[in-house]
């Protein structure tokens, strides 16, 4: 079994204990109250059934207290026995019924008394374990995770550095200004990012834009620290993606508190949202996600990448022959062999029954090939799982295809889900790399489906976040300028862009922008879609016919600027 099934199953058993305590606890407060009420009125009101109720009540406590963890309630009732044990040896009507009764409500006053207050500190020592319950599952996300300090201030950052790491933090990387930050972004995966907003001489906003372009980056928790306590700065964060915002000075537990709570509600979203609950791997909801955004990747930064789809041979036969209990531990039992086989960089998914998917960065179809076999020579030799003493092997069919240059999503799976098939039909239990089609497939389609290109040119940097965040479109690239001389660069790259949209409030004049783009423009059209405050001036421009294809006065709504790209895009 993975080791976070194991961990996850530890905790639901210990919640599952703190709950049955709970009520325990609440269960036995009415009664308790009773049994006072009765030996408050010392035995007026007392009949002889009440004491056999009492006195079983009790005989319950004893034997049961203990198995919840409370066995100070039960030597409590235990003593309670003692006193009351002459109820079992007489009857009804008794003659001695009065005094003997009498004797043990004096004497029980004070047994009452104390199992009342077990009850109440048993109640007191449920609440700080349940606490502390919490505390560890916050830790554990806490250990595991890895962290992004992004500050100018090296005297705060080597002091959060430094108390992380001696609370249990194990990863932290740091940064002093935007571009180191941006770099480190790039080459490491973050769980989550302490930014200083009031960076110089660039501005911390400039992180939101970086993270907002990204389709992976856009997700990882933020919480901005400002020496300012402006309520405009804390609404453009939280409408940037900031989960939090902590104003210097600030108490460090306070701060650390709020990372844990975070961390830890990211983690419990993460398993219910993207993990498959049997055997702990990423679910087809996570990969259709981030399937999309390797894509988007490789569009700006070419680098092998494979595909790889695979199928346990036979599987419903282990379920007939074992019952699916035997093959829910034969998947968890694959999944955990593949686990233990892949890079961390590599994804693995289940999407469903007993079919795999694996997504390779960085990996030729031939190096992906090699795994694949490597893995499947493993299962030959691995048992997998064990039934009554019985070791059960399995293999696997699997089909194995590289990205190239022009191929569509739906090409590039259906190539890797042919071959999967293909191995099946050959005999099952080996590995096929696909042939690529892709000189067919162009000759049968006519052209292969090209990524968008967006341009965004804004000197507001809150405004081209926004723009950016809005306009995450599937397969559409979007690119960000601070001002028109960027975007001119952006625009005359060997990769042409569909859209470029101008923002007047730029270095270089939106207008003088677009006098230039139609010098420059290449020969596969840029479309433009000017952003203007001055109406009278836009709709002259029009009139003449300056250059841009559509416009929209300022301010305009979001859905409005997202149906005019769409168009002008003809997605």
């Amino acid at each position: 079994m993975p080791g976070w099934l194991d961990e996850e199953h530890n905790r639901i058993d210990d919640d599952f204990l703190r709950n049955g305590k709970r009520k325990y606890l609440q269960q036995l407060t009415p009664r308790l109250q009773r049994m006072t009420g009765l030996l408050a009125s010392n035995g007026s009101w007392l009949t002889y059934g009440d004491a056999v109720g009492m006195y079983g009540f009790m005989l319950s406590l004893k034997g049961n207290a203990s198995m919840f963890g409370f066995s100070r309630i039960g030597t409590v009732a235990g003593q309670w026995l003692e006193v009351w044990g002459w109820i079992n040896e007489i009857s009804v009507g008794a003659p001695d019924w009065g005094s003997l009764c009498s004797r043990s409500i004096a004497e029980s006053q004070a047994i009452a008394a104390e199992l009342n207050r077990e009850k109440e500190l048993c109640e007191r020592e449920l609440d700080i374990d349940e606490q502390n319950g919490l505390m560890k599952n916050a830790l554990h996300a806490f250990v595991q995770s890895r962290l992004l300090i992004i500050d100018t201030d090296d005297t705060l950052r080597e002091y959060l550095v430094n108390r992380l790491l001696m609370d249990g933090c194990t990863a932290i990387d740091e940064a002093s200004d935007i571009e180191s930050a941006k770099r480190l972004l790039r080459e490491h995966h973050y769980d989550l990012i302490l930014l200083d907003l009031m960076m110089y001489p660039q501005s911390g906003y400039e992180i939101f834009e970086f993270l907002q372009s990204d389709p992976v980056l856009k997700w990882v928790p933020l919480i901005v620290m400002s020496v300012r306590a402006d309520v405009q700065d804390k609404v453009r964060c939280f409408f940037l993606g900031a989960v939090d915002f902590v104003t210097k000075p600030f108490a460090y537990e306070e701060l650390v508190a709020r990372i844990y709570g975070i961390l830890h509600r990211t983690q419990i979203f993460e398993k219910v949202a993207f993990r498959d609950p049997l055997t702990g791997v990423y679910n087809r909801r996570y990969f259709d996600h981030q399937i999309q955004t390797e894509l988007q990747r490789i569009s700006r930064h070419p680098v092998p990448i494979s595909l790889v789809f695979m199928d346990i041979d036979r599987f419903k036969a282990i379920n007939d022959t074992y019952g699916h209990h035997i093959g829910d531990l034969v998947l968890q039992g694959l999944a955990g062999l593949l686990q233990n086989n892949l890079r961390s960089s590599d994804l693995l998914a289940r999407l469903g029954g007993e079919e795999f998917v694996v997504v390779m960065p960085n990996t030729s179809g031939a190096d992906a090939h090699k795994v694949t076999e490597y893995i499947l020579s493993l299962a030959r030799q691995e048992a997998i799982a064990h039934h009554e003493g019985e070791a059960l092997y399995i293999t696997f069919s699997a089909g194995v295809a590289e990205w190239r240059a022009g191929m569509t999503l739906q090409m590039w799976v259906r190539q890797a889900d042919a071959s999967m098939y293909l191995a099946k039909q050959q005999g099952r239990n080996q590995v096929v790399l696909s042939v690529d089609e892709m000189n067919g497939m162009a000759g049968r389609d006519g052209h292969a489906e090209r990524c968008k290109k967006i341009v965004v040119a804004a000197a507001d940097p809150f405004l081209r976040s926004i723009l950016i965040s809005r306009l995450q479109l599937p397969n559409v690239d979007i690119a960000g300028a601070a001002n028109g001389e960027e975007a001119c660069q952006l625009l005359s790259a060997a990769s042409p862009a569909d859209l470029c949209i101008v923002d007047e409030l730029m270095t270089l004049d939106g207008f003088g922008m677009l006098e230039k783009l139609q010098d420059d423009r290449s020969p596969q059209k840029t479309k433009v879609l000017m952003l203007s405050s001055r109406a009278k001036e836009i709709k002259l421009a029009s009139r003449i016919q300056i250059g841009f294809d559509d416009f929209m006065i300022k301010p305009f709504s979001m859905v409005d600027l997202e149906q005019r790209v769409k168009k002008l895009l003809d997605i």
